[in-house]
């Protein structure tokens, strides 16, 4: 599966003067990253793919850590559940590409 999320926390002092929550989000990136999984970061999604388990268990462990930064978080989850398919995360954009070389 390919999961699609954004999280950001929010009450207390999360965001910075200019409303920034970017060492936040920069510590969501960071248990992402570390897992191991595939994965990729864009301006307003961070993807990863992987066993649905293993993925879920991401997505708690990088929510739990923007929690420190505010009395509440948001999540926004997407998720493509594709069984028996691997390296979807990039395979989809590189069919996107070949369509639009077309």
């Amino acid at each position: 599966m390919i999961v699609a999320f954004s999280v950001a926390p929010s009450g207390g002092t999360a965001a910075q003067s200019d409303g920034s929550v970017h060492d936040a989000v920069a510590a969501a990136v960071r248990v992402v990253r570390e897992s191991g999984l595939p994965n990729r970061t864009s301006s307003m999604f961070t993807e990863v793919e992987g066993e649905w388990d293993e993925v879920m268990d991401v997505v708690k462990r990088a929510t739990e850590a923007v929690g420190a930064y505010g009395s509440r978080v948001s999540l926004v989850l997407k998720a493509d559940i594709r069984p028996g398919h691997t390296g979807e995360i990039d395979g989809k954009l590189e069919r996107l590409e070949q369509a639009l070389g077309e």
